[in-house]
């Protein structure tokens, strides 16, 4: 299966693989890259907006917000090297905190957080309704920064939500396939090595 999406959103063609196995290699090679470049950064995170798009409306809140953060990103790494060249420049013109800056979508994190979360909490189990390990999942990540109109149109979005079997085709994976990645571990370990890497840069934005 490969996956095309407009050029404009920024995602990214998942190849003959799947998506998952996409994500695994773009954050295994993003794992290795201790000075966090901002171009391989970006590349990884366009493939999990795939992650996104294959959830349905109960999440289209946050891939709409995580594309455009990755988008913004993607335009700035022709020009910005690195994660902490961003954030020396804001911090030199004291804009870090700043709504619309390049280090405030550096929180692309929190999408990264979510969908993490979400598939972990999915490939754990054989519960045919994806409902509850995205409930949880958002609980963790998003709710405690959302109001509560957001939280109630989320819950009520979780009814969308596809099926086990129907997200398994989505991303061309089988039963046996996502065991494998259960197994493994392979795009959690991954995620999580990601994530190790950014902690210090993303504390306090």
């Amino acid at each position: 299966m490969k996956i095309r999406m407009d050029e404009d959103d920024g995602f990214e063609d998942a190849g003959t693989g799947t998506p998952l196995s996409a994500i695994a290699e773009a954050f295994e090679e993003l794992s290795s890259n201790h000075d966090l470049m901002l171009k391989p950064f970006c590349h990884a995170c366009s493939h999990v907006s795939v992650l996104f798009g294959s959830l349905g409306i109960a999440f289209k809140f946050a891939e709409l917000e995580y594309v455009s953060k990755v988008r913004d990103l993607t335009e700035a790494s022709e020009i910005f090297g690195s994660l902490n060249s961003i954030l020396d420049y804001d911090v030199r013109n004291d804009t870090v905190r700043t709504a619309g800056s390049l280090s405030r979508n550096l929180r692309v994190r929190q999408g990264l957080d979510l969908i993490r979360a979400l598939f972990q909490n999915f490939l754990s189990t054989y519960d045919d309704s994806l409902k509850e390990a995205a409930s949880l999942a958002y609980a963790k990540v998003c709710a405690p920064y959302h109001t509560w109109a957001v939280r109630t149109a989320v819950s009520a979005g979780m009814c969308a939500l596809p099926t086990r079997d129907q997200l398994l085709i989505k991303l061309n994976e089988t039963d046996d396939s996502a065991e494998r990645e259960r197994n493994e571990d392979t795009l959690m370990l991954h995620f999580r090595s990601s994530n190790t890497l950014t902690n210090c840069i993303f504390q306090g934005i």
